[in-house]
């Protein structure tokens, strides 16, 4: 997956946003409200980790898939853009996780 990849799938999630929630996935999270965002992201999230304790990487890789669609809808619904997300990425390739946090705490 590219971040293009990623791009247009928050434009597809976008534009589905507000779409009839009966025929569209998107749109029944949407109309559930940032409850429903959150607990699905939530759910996929665990999904992912309980994948992760076996070895079908095919389900893992299905659930990783489940957990960015769902990241994607939630950051959507939050208004925030998956460019400021890789952004913040780019900026933190440069420093280990330990500084990272450390920085992180100061603020």
């Amino acid at each position: 997956m590219t971040f293009n990849s990623l791009l247009n799938l928050q434009k597809k999630i976008k534009s589905n946003k507000n779409k009839n929630p009966k025929i569209s996935y998107t749109a029944s999270l949407f109309k559930g409200g940032k409850s429903k965002c959150i607990n699905k992201f939530k759910e996929e999230s665990l999904e992912l980790v309980s994948a992760s304790r076996t070895n079908n990487k095919k389900n893992i890789v299905h659930e990783a898939v489940d957990v960015f669609y769902h990241l994607l809808v939630l950051l959507e619904f939050k208004n925030v853009k998956i460019s400021n997300v890789m952004k913040e990425i780019k900026k933190r390739q440069n420093m280990s996780g330990i500084e990272e946090k450390k920085n992180r705490k100061k603020k």
